[in-house]
């Protein structure tokens, strides 16, 4: 059964680019009084089509998004939405890390389990959203992998920040994938630090337990610009600009870096792990 109209909807705080588009073709149609039935004819898709873009598992195609403004008469709002979404995954109000991070002088991130996003390669992101979202259509889940490795931009440009990346050993030993995938990650890994803008260190399984236990990012700027810190969890990330905590996140920072391998033996330890992956 079509869900009923109401007038009264309060859309929940959106999570990401696919959360935003879905409230705000919810949020019209109830505004208009529609069923999600109604929608769906109006649009000439199904009922099920509706209710996921509505929910955020998937993004409404350029016809659907075209069809919402004939129906809703928006003057081709959601399908100037549908493009921005699908550019750079959520609209601007929604990306205040990745515009911090664009501007950043120095990226410093722990990884406690999984490689970073922005050293992933294409076919272990895939895994990462495949094993973290088995439901997502393909072309959904494509897109997320699209979004992710565009956030390489930021190390391409003329004056890159310098990246700077502990990794938990773990990250190399879990097999995300396959281990032709696991081979190809850490390969990449170790081009990646051949650049004068990253370093990568990894805190072997011997040096106890970490300084944190959960994976978090660092943002430094140029002039008097405080430090950012970033957390996420499987739903949602946080920006976090309270001075005490972004102190007590860099001592932590400092005792890892400290507690890993140097940047020399930590390419030697992922030379001997790529291998071990390699079949």
């Amino acid at each position: 059964m079509s869900e009923p109209a109401t007038k009264h909807f309060q859309p929940e705080e959106p999570r990401d680019g696919l959360a935003y588009f879905g409230s705000e073709v919810r949020f019209a149609r109830q505004h208009k009084g529609a069923t999600q039935l109604e929608l769906a004819e109006a649009t000439t898709y199904k009922t099920p089509y509706v209710s996921k873009v509505e929910n955020g598992q998937q993004l409404g195609s350029e016809l659907f998004a075209e069809r919402c403004d004939l129906f809703f008469a928006t003057s081709g709002y959601f399908a100037r939405l549908r493009r921005r979404v699908s550019r750079r995954g959520y609209p601007d109000w929604f990306e205040p890390y990745v515009r911090l991070e664009q501007r950043a002088s120095m990226i410093l991130a722990y990884s406690s389990n999984l490689i970073m996003g922005i050293l992933q390669t294409e076919a272990y992101a895939h895994a990462v959203f495949r094993r973290g979202h088995p439901r997502d259509e393909l072309d959904v889940t494509a897109e997320k992998v699209a979004r992710r490795l565009r956030r390489r931009q930021v190390l391409e440009g003329e004056k890159p920040p310098l990246l700077w990346v502990v990794l938990d050993e773990s990250c190399l030993r879990r097999m995300v994938g396959s281990p032709a995938v696991m081979a190809a990650q850490t390969a990449h890994l170790i081009k990646e630090a051949e650049s004068p803008h990253i370093t990568i260190q990894v805190l072997p399984f011997g040096s106890g337990a970490p300084s944190s236990n959960t994976a978090f990012i660092l943002l430094r700027f140029d002039e008097d610009e405080p430090d950012i810190l970033y957390l996420e969890n499987p739903i949602s990330g946080q920006v976090i600009d309270s001075a005490g905590t972004v102190a007590d996140m860099n001592v932590a920072y400092d005792r890892l870096r400290a507690d890993a391998l140097s940047p020399e033996a930590s390419l030697d330890l992922m030379r001997k792990v790529m291998e071990e992956w390699n079949p």
